[in-house]
């Protein structure tokens, strides 16, 4: 029998070494999958490294794992994770974007992956509304980490002012970890046709697309100047 402490430990560096990866997610949850006859001291790992972990990009990855390893456990027919997730959902939240303002870049991942709970027939759909009402205090810089755009501008950047070699680092690997899963996203979108009928997303995109003209490059040249407002947003907010 393998020894409790021990699991828990491995158990926890995985989570402290989550990125974008669908690697290393698999990894995690295999794992904890592999001993579920200590689900409850597995469970308790994820909660404790929320509350514990100061990282913000730790919290993000392990809040996206989440999602993933509730389908995996499920799909494996241990539906106590998914009950524990159930029963400390807010606990989770209050860890991953607290009301102090100090989560306030993690708030659009909450509600990304509490949307994909949702649809995954995880929560209802009216504790996610009520969560989402709680999230609209939470946000106090318009800046959004999330967007393929936002991460593409950052590139030659210089950094900001009182930024720390520290503070640079989470900044740069947020993007590339957003950057892999919006990768991942479009990959899956554009890949497989519905059905035997159905032409492919991309061909459908390509047939509905309208020629680019000089009102498209103007849309373009907005659309980079407000990611860049919003990216002078987050530098001033990270480092208030």
């Amino acid at each position: 029998m393998a020894d409790p402490f021990e699991v828990r430990m491995r158990f926890t560096k995985q989570l402290q070494q989550l990125n974008a990866s669908v690697t290393a997610t698999q990894k995690a949850a295999q794992y904890a999958l592999k001993y579920k006859d200590m689900d409850e001291d597995l469970h308790s790992c994820i909660v404790e490294q929320l509350e514990q972990n100061r990282n913000m990009n730790t919290r993000a990855n392990i809040m996206y794992f989440i999602e993933q390893f509730l389908q995996l456990a499920s799909k494996d027919g241990h539906v106590n994770y998914v009950r524990m997730m159930q029963r400390d959902i807010i606990r989770v939240v209050d860890a991953v974007a607290p009301d102090d303002g100090t989560g306030s870049a993690n708030v659009k991942v909450v509600r990304k992956v509490l949307q994909g709970l949702c649809n995954k027939g995880f929560f209802q759909q009216d504790l996610v509304l009520e969560i989402e009402e709680c999230l609209k205090d939470r946000v106090t810089k318009d800046f959004s980490l999330e967007s393929p755009v936002a991460s593409d501008s950052q590139a030659g950047r210089p950094a900001p002012k009182h930024s720390t070699f520290e503070d640079v680092r989470q900044i740069d690997r947020r993007i590339e970890e957003d950057r892999e899963r919006h990768k991942r996203l479009r990959e899956t979108m554009w890949a497989v046709p519905a059905g035997p009928t159905d032409k492919p997303e991309w061909e459908k995109l390509w047939e509905e697309t309208s020629d680019w003209g000089s009102d498209d490059d103007l849309m373009a040249k907005e659309e980079r100047e407000m990611k860049e407002r919003e990216w002078s947003s987050y530098c001033t907010h990270y480092n208030g």
